[in-house]
């Protein structure tokens, strides 16, 4: 039978690729975004009552009531905007599912989407099997800042939708209060909506995040993105939400439904009595600068010359000074040969540009981390 791939030049994501590499060769894993940690006692043991009290079955569609109210709480109190918890708060399976049901659901054949290179490496793909035509722009050097007036010169008659990602994967850089306010201008001036993927919220260094949910005309055409997953050190658990005005939410829904229909039930329950104490999120930011802050101190003695991180818990290297490789065969060369796995930047462009950078995760114990680092100054 002759198959004609939706997707010809996608293969296996890199993600999975250095992990499998890491694994084969018994390599510190610091290339794909996993805590090496636990996550909170009290979380788990808040799953397991619910799971013991028989919320085992179908939660509703949108999520169950009481995770949403929390939602809105939480979000009220971070940033001054209360989205309301019956139409304008859906969970979904982590932010994955939530990109793809929003884009699912909002872009049209031929309809053009802004994003900006190094971006997440879901975007592009979920853009094309959707009909949509993926219009990359590339941050500025060396600081990942954008463009706005090349942003303007691309928009078009067909331009639809801006998607963001703040604090950006895999740079750390984060937008600031006039990057927002432009945006806003932008997408009031063209009528366009706005993809915020803001899962690295919680995890920002000497900054407050600047959602975009803080900006009235943007909250008003904005689908922001958030990630338990990230903020709970739970990747596994595949648990985020999806903020968005109820005219975006109706049709987000009715997408997330054929997808995944609801997500999982205790966990939720979990979750919604776990947002209730401040306490459980407010510190977040500062378990992950020490980390941030353990290895660049550790690396000060290397070769390699450590990227400034202002949020996620990725940091970038360059080897401008010690190799001329490109960037895949360098971090082969790192995790074969050095045995720690990180990952290549290129691969989160369109054009494969290659600026010799490599992505290390910080979210491990600092054992973990001194481990690495003291290999990679040997280097």
């Amino acid at each position: 039978m002759q198959l004609q791939s939706k997707l010809p030049d996608v293969g296996t994501t890199i993600f999975a690729v250095m992990s499998k590499m890491a694994l084969d060769h018994h390599a510190i894993n610091l290339s794909q975004g996993f805590p090496d940690f636990p996550i909170s006692d009290k979380l788990i043991q808040l799953v397991n009552k619910y799971m013991e009290a028989g919320k085992n079955q179908y939660a509703p569609m949108p999520g169950v009531p009481e995770l949403r109210s929390a939602i809105s709480k939480v979000i009220e109190d971070k940033y001054g905007y209360l989205p309301n918890p019956e139409t304008e708060i859906t969970v979904t399976a982590g932010a994955t599912e939530a990109i793809y049901a929003t884009l699912a659901a909002l872009v049209n054949e031929g309809d053009e989407v802004i994003l900006f290179d190094p971006a997440y490496d879901c975007y592009d793909p979920s853009i094309r099997l959707n009909g949509g035509i993926p219009i990359h722009l590339t941050l500025k050097q060396p600081d990942f800042s954008i463009d706005w007036n090349k942003v303007e010169e691309s928009i078009t008659h067909r331009t639809r939708v801006i998607m963001v990602n703040t604090p950006h994967n895999p740079s750390g850089a984060v937008l600031n209060h006039e990057d927002l306010k432009t945006l806003e201008e932008l997408a009031i001036k063209h009528d366009l909506i706005v993809i915020s993927d803001e899962v690295y919220e919680h995890i920002i260094f000497g900054h407050s995040h600047e959602s975009a949910l803080k900006y009235e005309g943007l909250s008003k055409r904005c689908v922001a993105i958030y990630s338990f997953g990230k903020t709970f050190h739970a990747t596994g658990w595949k648990s985020g939400y999806i903020i968005a005005p109820d005219y975006l939410t109706k049709e987000i829904r009715k997408v997330h439904q054929f997808l995944v229909f609801s997500v999982n039930t205790p966990v939720q329950y979990a979750l919604a009595e776990f947002l209730n104490d401040r306490e459980n999120y407010i510190h977040i930011s500062d378990m992950y600068e020490q980390k941030r802050n353990v290895f660049q101190e550790a690396l000060k003695d290397s070769r390699f010359e450590v990227i400034p991180c202002h949020g996620t818990y990725f940091q970038l290297l360059s080897y401008k000074g010690i190799s001329d490789l490109d960037d895949m065969s360098m971090a082969e060369k790192l995790t074969k040969g050095h045995k720690v796995a990180s990952i290549p930047i290129s691969v989160f462009y369109q054009n494969k540009q290659d600026d010799k950078l490599l992505r290390f995760c910080f979210a491990k114990n600092e054992d973990t981390l001194l481990k690495a680092a003291d290999i990679l100054c040997k280097i």
